[in-house]
């Protein structure tokens, strides 16, 4: 698919540019959300030919280091961010997910801690993430999952048994302790408002859901983790997210990071 090639909301007038491979949601689509949750325009770089060339150019990144690897999200000015959690920490408070609304009359430390407090969350969940994609490639990044089927196995039996559980007991205790909800009751991670920390979380279920169903609905089941599905579904309703959902902007899962193999998927 060629540069700017995917569908935009407001192409025209979009003032950020998100750097990401094609044809799969993986680590752009944390930010993929936080634009489309709140309406915010911007245009995608897809081109596989020349993503890592343009990224890692320091005489094409507006003055910021070369990027790594994708996802890189290029400002207005030409400044190129990359790293997911920092794009998400810089956007947070620009696009009004850091936990407080730009009228506060918070101080600056008291928002900067709400601000960290969000930062620490999605960085707990985008652990989460890492993890996820280690049980299809337990052993190494660059040999297919049909070379290291039987260490997947064993990697996805303790992913299923032991860090799903302790995540989402985590995600739990933290929704918990915050006794703010919207007016249906709706649980919120931070603050009493939508963050990056709620919309991180709730495509690691979504993602959870597609790669191992049957052990997401078995620990659903369970009730001990109530609030975290609740936040998933207050999300999930959202007017923009069911908008963009429903929208060809909206990629599928695949073979990016959640990945379905029949053989991986049990209840325990």
């Amino acid at each position: 698919m060629s540069d700017d090639a995917r569908p935009t909301k407001i192409q025209k007038v979009a003032p950020y540019k998100l750097h990401y491979w094609p044809a799969i949601p993986g680590r752009g689509e944390f930010i993929r959300l936080a634009f489309e949750y709140t309406g915010t325009a911007y245009v995608e770089a897809n081109d596989p030919k020349t993503l890592l060339a343009t990224i890692g150019d320091a005489s094409k990144t507006g003055g910021a280091p070369p990027a790594f690897a994708p996802p890189a999200l290029e400002l207005p000015n030409g400044y190129v961010l990359s790293q997911t959690p920092a794009i998400l920490n810089y956007l947070a408070p620009r696009l009004g997910l850091a936990g407080w609304d730009k009228a506060t009359s918070l101080d600056a430390d008291t928002k900067d801690q709400i601000q960290a407090a969000v930062n620490g969350v999605v960085l707990t969940a985008l652990d989460l993430n890492n993890e996820t994609h280690d049980t299809h490639h337990p052993l190494a990044v660059m040999k297919y999952y049909e070379e290291q089927k039987e260490a997947a196995a064993e990697k996805s039996k303790d992913f299923r048994a032991s860090r799903m559980p302790k995540f989402f007991a985590h995600f739990e205790n933290v929704l918990a302790s915050n006794p703010k909800k919207d007016a249906a009751g709706g649980p919120f991670l931070v603050s009493d408002r939508t963050t990056t920390a709620d919309l991180v979380v709730f495509h690691l279920i979504e993602g959870l859901t597609f790669a191992f169903p049957k052990r997401v609905k078995k620990l659903q089941d369970s009730g001990d983790y109530p609030l975290l599905f609740k936040l998933h579904e207050r999300v999930k309703n959202e007017e923009t997210i069911k908008a963009y959902q429903a929208s060809d902007r909206h990629l599928p899962f695949s073979q990016g990071i959640f990945r379905y193999y029949e053989e991986l998927d049990l209840e325990d």
